[in-house]
């Protein structure tokens, strides 16, 4: 018996609603958001509880969390 292939690829935990779901990678933080059909200007995309921005290249391992901009205050 062969032993399973591990993935390549990232971890993405969406929120609002929670879900998570692999991406092949590497890849820009853009092309994911594109994959997944999420508009970057709705989003924070949170790496080891950094923020990484449109540009950065994510690779294969990595763990991402993608959560909605909450905006609000005092008009």
């Amino acid at each position: 018996m062969r032993p399973a292939l591990a993935f390549l690829g990232m971890k993405v935990r969406l929120r609002n609603p929670d879900r998570e779901v692999l991406v092949p990678g590497p890849r820009q933080v853009r092309d994911v958001l594109a994959v997944l059909g999420v508009d970057p200007d709705t989003v924070l995309v949170i790496r080891d509880r950094e923020l990484v921005t449109r540009e950065q290249r994510l690779e294969d391992g990595d763990e991402i969390e993608v959560r909605p901009v909450i905006s609000g205050g005092r008009a």
